[in-house]
């Protein structure tokens, strides 16, 4: 073989080195900070769903026909 040969990457190569590299570069970023649950009981059960003004209005707007 040539020397020239040995040291010639291929398109399927490269692609696949881009590929591993954008794939371990991005790894890290993906797992979030895992965070302690701060909610007490009593406030894991209070209503959080408020129908306010602008709920109404999406509710009235998005009605569709029967």
């Amino acid at each position: 073989m040539k020397t020239q040969d040995k040291l010639t990457m291929g398109r399927r190569q490269l692609f696949r080195a881009i590929a591993l590299g954008a794939a371990a570069s991005a790894a890290p970023l993906a797992v979030p900070d895992a965070l302690a649950d701060s909610e007490s009981n009593d406030e894991k059960r209070k209503a959080r769903y408020r129908e306010s003004e602008e709920v109404k209005t999406f509710y009235r707007v998005n009605r569709y026909p029967k």
